[in-house]
């Protein structure tokens, strides 16, 4: 089994560590970092983005770490007033929590097994939280800032978070700048909260109504929505034939203004 620093390696926990000194400087110049902000960093492994994060000005740094063993072996290498560290799932951290310093800046490589979960837990407590500077999959990098009509990677994904959030796309991260190497490509990814959201009428129906209209990518609405033959009445032949993929966030909102009081 791989280890490193004398510590195993382990594949449940998705551990890949950064190595690429060049990759880390711009996570830490994106995140643009002042004294007043806290910081959350999840899976901090061995310390490689820990320690650098502390020589930024920031007030305070929380890292959570699952695995005990790197836990302890942080204990051991870190050592600074501004840094706390939690041996706990962050998965299973009571949010509530955050409301000290609120609002926080998240700058973390994601483990990628647990990435929409994690996003899940800022989108849902977005008063928590202001910005982040965060390493995903690259596919899932795509998938959160595509737009209408720019590929087969536009879905409900993407419009779901970035209805909650700005999405800027950063640096492509390679396998080789990880220890092990994963067997994809990364993508480094900035995130700011929006402080103000469009009013959606019905809003978790409507979720759910943008869920059927991406069931199948490339059939048209029409096929996608062909046990609602009275909304596709509602909504038109000329737009029934599209897919929605072709549908910009607006226009999707004003078929469901045709069709809301089915919901």
């Amino acid at each position: 089994m791989a280890q490193t620093n004398g510590v195993r390696l382990k594949k449940k926990y998705g551990q890949h560590f950064l190595r690429d000194y060049n990759i880390l400087a711009s996570i830490i110049s994106h995140a643009e970092l002042k004294e007043q902000d806290a910081v959350l960093e999840i899976g901090c492994g061995d310390g490689f983005l820990t320690k650098a994060l502390l020589d930024c000005p920031l007030k305070k740094l929380w890292s959570f770490e699952i695995d005990p063993e790197w836990a302890e072996k942080i204990k051991q290498t870190v050592a600074d007033n501004k840094f706390t560290l939690f041996e706990q799932d962050f998965l299973k951290v009571d949010p509530q929590q955050f409301t000290v310093d609120a609002p926080w800046v998240m700058v973390a490589n994601l483990p990628y097994n647990i990435t929409f979960p994690i996003l899940e837990i800022v989108r849902t407590h977005t008063h928590l939280f202001s910005r982040g500077v965060i390493m995903v999959q690259e596919e899932v990098a795509q998938k959160l800032v595509k737009k209408a009509q720019s590929g087969k990677d536009y879905g409900f994904i993407s419009l779901f978070y970035q209805h909650y959030f700005e999405w800027k796309l950063l640096d492509k991260v390679l396998p080789q700048s990880f220890m092990p190497a994963p067997k994809v490509v990364s993508r480094v990814i900035a995130f700011t909260v929006k402080k103000e959201r469009q009013t959606i009428y019905k809003e978790a129906a409507f979720w759910d109504f943008i869920k059927v209209c991406f069931k199948q990518p490339r059939r048209t609405l029409r096929n996608n929505l062909a046990q609602f033959p009275d909304q596709i009445a509602l909504i038109g032949q000329e737009k029934a034939a599209k897919r929605a993929q072709q549908l910009s966030m607006e226009e999707l909102l004003c078929l469901w203004d045709k069709i809301a009081s089915f919901y």
